[in-house]
């Protein structure tokens, strides 16, 4: 017999029910950042183009580069490479069988945010 209820009930946990985890939005930002990578890569690209063709084009990719938002780029294009690296030494911890449990997952996590943005701050000190 045919389930008259089917319509009302939720098909799977959605939003209202689920509750993100650490180790879900640790690895949510490392494909984030990747991608954000690829777009800094892509501003890096046009520039070096840009100076390759004239010279008026370059001031325009130049000035690009060197406003308010191509350093933010830059800024978070740093602040992504240490993030990306710091995941990536973590998962070939993963990788080895170690570090699987919750708590120690979780203390990962903590220390790849908490690591990638010290090590942005020193990044940016030095340069």
């Amino acid at each position: 017999m045919a389930d008259v209820n089917r319509g009302n009930r939720p098909l799977s946990p959605h939003l209202q029910v689920y509750r993100p985890q650490l180790t879900s939005i640790t690895s949510i930002l490392t494909r984030i950042t990747g991608n954000a990578l690829i777009v800094a890569a892509f501003l890096i690209v046009w520039w070096l183009l840009a100076a390759a063709t004239s010279a008026d084009y370059f001031a325009v990719a130049d000035g690009v580069v060197r406003s308010w938002f191509g350093k933010l780029v830059f800024l978070g294009s740093i602040w992504a490479v240490w993030y990306h690296f710091l995941a990536g030494l973590r998962h070939l911890y993963f990788d080895s069988g170690r570090g699987l449990d919750i708590p120690t997952a979780e203390k990962l996590g903590w220390g790849i945010i908490i690591g990638s943005v010290l090590l942005t701050l020193i990044t940016i000190t030095i340069l």
